[in-house]
């Protein structure tokens, strides 16, 4: 398992490297996934079975699909469409279908050898999993998902235009109008 760990230690530089120099959003977003993917080889191939299957179900499940909607609702609009339209050559595809295909061979490679590592196969129950998040390491959770909401807010407002006719406070617009030509 040596070999998977660096190996998906590898792709994940890699990946998290084009994360950073990426300019379009969703694309950087998409090698992000590919990026929590191979952290989670890393941890599978380190042992740490449950870590790993966290990091697939949390990170690149639920948190990456929040962060394409917030992608969406910034409604990016006509001025990518020349970058998509580059982005449709076959050409573009070769390096993230590479960095794919070497993270596919690791994990099927961790499946076929899964027997030789003395795995015991004991469960951890839900309930377990539950007392030690919000036991011990309760602050650290509250403080992640306050850390997640905070980037929420500021990117909606960050990338929010406003729009001809829009009224940006919680007055009713019939009061926001009257006071302008007041």
């Amino acid at each position: 398992m040596e070999i998977a760990f660096y190996l998906c230690g590898l792709v994940a530089v890699l990946t998290t490297l084009r994360v950073i120099t990426h300019t379009n959003p969703v694309h950087a977003l998409l090698y992000l996934i590919i990026s929590l993917l191979s952290i989670a080889g890393v941890f599978f191939s380190l042992g740490a079975y449950f870590a790993g299957a966290l990091e697939i179900i949390v990170y690149a499940g639920a948190i990456m699909v929040l962060f394409v909607f917030v992608v969406m609702m910034l409604n990016l609009g006509d001025s990518v469409q020349a970058q998509e339209r580059e982005w449709l050559k076959p050409g573009v595809w070769v390096g993230p279908g590479l960095l794919s295909l070497l993270l596919l061979l690791v994990i099927v490679y961790a499946i076929l050898t899964i027997n030789d590592q003395g795995i015991d196969g004991k469960m951890i129950d839900a309930k377990a999993v539950g007392i030690s998040l919000f036991g011990p390491y309760v602050l650290a959770v509250e403080l992640a998902s306050m850390l997640l909401l905070a980037g929420l807010v500021v990117a909606y407002h960050i990338g929010r235009e406003q729009r001809p006719g829009e009224v940006l406070s919680n007055r009713p617009a019939d009061a926001a109008k009257k006071e302008e030509h007041a």
